[in-house]
């Protein structure tokens, strides 16, 4: 009677290490800071990324994001701080191992293809192993990103795309438990890059690889990341799901990078701030406070049905204000019409998904989703 309760007692450990293995992340970053002539361009970041996740590092040019994925590759060295794989510390102020031993995988903006090799050379640089696994390895990650019969190839005779293939599957050859992308697709025209990233993205969730992809355009991290990590000022200054970081931006800054914005200001006074859209609250701020109301261009509602009527305040839109066109464009996939707001003086602009392109002088009226604008005072 006792072998099923010494089994049970094994299985049970089994599923707690499992368990406990899943809580490690793939790669861990622990205050890592990093300056060149006195200049912090890393400045205490910390962030995780789990086995099979795409973070993405995301933020203007110079903010470090491409510093930190060079420590990280170890091809820069931290000033301080920490980084783990799989739980071991590969680098701190007394260890630092070299690129080739952290089991990370690189690609970069120009590839980076050996021109003088083919592309079943290309991607057999990095295998250690031979013989028959080595050649296997390669025939199946060419077949996988439909480039089977272009073994013979060279560099210069590939499109973009295909050469971005190449450097993808040389990069993946080792089976790396990280891969380190900086702004990959950037070199590719806009149809092919939806194509490259989307089958990219496959790939390396079918391998299970840990991603860090370091790029300046939202859309790009909106499309890829499971999480996404905005740098600014060699910070990370907000983290989370792509729909949080739209829909929840920790300020104006952020708001403004992941969309064009609209800005209408205003001072609390009893913990209400006045604007043409009615009264906002704003609780928790002392009277005089300056803030900022912020909405997109596409949560500012052209109200057709008020045919030129005055105000009529709603539950959820509050008051209409009377506008007047100042310019309008159809951009191919909306229309973008720019307003003076006849109260205040302000400017605002509201997007429509059609054509839409009211003369110069037009009076509308417009209302705006209270439960889509973002209040932050101006500190």
């Amino acid at each position: 009677m006792g072998f099923p309760c010494y089994r049970s007692a094994c299985l049970e450990n089994f599923l707690q290490k499992q368990r406990l293995s899943d809580l490690v992340p793939r790669l861990e970053i622990s205050k890592l800071y990093k300056s060149f002539s006195k200049v912090n361009v890393v400045n205490g970041i910390s962030f995780t990324i789990a086995p099979g996740q795409v973070t993405c590092l995301l933020g203007p040019s110079g903010c470090g994001k491409s510093t930190t994925l060079r420590i990280i590759a170890g091809v820069e060295k931290s000033d301080k701080g920490d980084i783990l794989v799989d739980g071991v510390v590969v680098s701190s102020e007394t260890v630092n191992f070299s690129p080739e031993s952290r089991s990370v995988g690189l690609i970069f903006q120009d590839f980076a293809l050996f021109p003088h090799l083919n592309v079943y050379d290309n991607v057999a640089f990095g295998l250690k192993q031979t013989g028959e696994y080595k050649k296997n390895r390669i025939n199946e990650l060419l077949e996988r990103v439909g480039l089977k019969d272009f073994s013979f190839k060279y560099p210069h005779q590939l499109s973009g795309g295909e050469q971005q293939r190449v450097a993808l599957i040389r990069a993946l050859a080792p089976k790396p438990k990280i891969m380190l992308m900086d702004e990959p697709f950037s070199g590719l025209d806009d149809r092919l890059r939806d194509e490259i990233r989307d089958e990219t993205l496959s790939v390396l969730r079918e391998e299970g690889t840990a991603v860090l992809l370091v790029t300046h355009d939202p859309y790009e991290a909106m499309c890829m990341a499971d999480e996404i990590a905005l740098m600014r000022d060699g910070k990370i200054v907000q983290r989370g799901s792509p729909y949080n970081m739209y829909n929840s931006p920790s300020d104006k800054a952020s708001a403004a990078f992941f969309s064009e914005i609209n800005v209408i200001k205003g001072f609390s006074e009893g913990s209400l701030t006045n604007t043409p859209f009615g009264r906002f609250l704003t609780p928790g701020l002392s009277d005089g406070t300056e803030v900022e109301i912020i909405i997109r261009p596409q949560h500012l509602r052209i109200d057709f049905d008020r045919n030129g009527k005055g105000p009529n305040p709603t539950k959820n839109e509050g008051v209409a204000a009377r506008a007047i066109v100042e310019r309008s464009r159809f951009t191919g996939r909306e229309s973008l019409i720019e307003f003076l707001i006849d109260s205040d003086g302000s400017y605002l602009k509201a997007s429509v998904p059609a054509v839409f392109l009211p003369k110069v002088g037009t009076v509308l009226w417009l209302t705006m989703r209270r439960d889509r604008c973002f209040v932050f005072p101006i500190n």
